[in-house]
């Protein structure tokens, strides 16, 4: 389950993002360590995520937090651009991993199960439909809380 602060980072990170021309993949809050880490994920979609676009967005989300003042206590801020085996969240992505192996995690379980695994056939505006043994599943886009590369590659 996502830390409550998320939505609000997440506000605070797009606008941030966009003017310097990358896209906010995700964050997490782990609040486990001491002291916390901010862990925000970004991309730039013209070329490869670079040392650079990390700097940036960190040096420009920094000041955005601090001057919110939504954290209240000590924290690290991590910028990291996603790898390979993070969600897939942007149409681009789900494009270009069609036909792969994926993982799709649920809010609640659907079909018996809160994680479906199978091969990308599509997604569309209301359902991510996946490929089970050569079964079509369609996933209500309203459950779907993750969607994964599945690196193993099992159906």
């Amino acid at each position: 389950m996502a830390h409550p602060l998320i939505p609000k980072i997440l506000d605070i990170a797009t606008p941030i993002a966009q003017i310097l021309g990358l896209e906010v993949v995700g964050a997490t809050f782990y609040t486990n360590q001491k002291p916390p880490v901010l862990r925000v994920d970004i991309r730039n979609p013209s070329q490869d995520t670079g040392l650079e676009d990390c700097e940036r967005m960190s040096r420009a989300l920094e000041e955005q937090l601090e001057t919110s003042n939504i954290i209240p206590d000590a924290y690290v801020l991590e910028i990291s651009s996603p790898g390979i085996s993070q969600s897939l969240t942007s149409d681009r992505e789900f494009v270009s991993f069609k036909g792969f192996s994926i993982i799709v995690k649920t809010s609640e379980p659907y079909k018996g199960h809160s994680q479906q695994r199978g091969k990308l056939v599509r997604r569309d505006e209301t359902t991510v439909y996946l490929s089970q043994k050569g079964r079509q599943l369609a996933i209500p886009r309203e459950l779907i809380t993750q969607v994964i590369f599945d690196e193993s590659g099992e159906e």
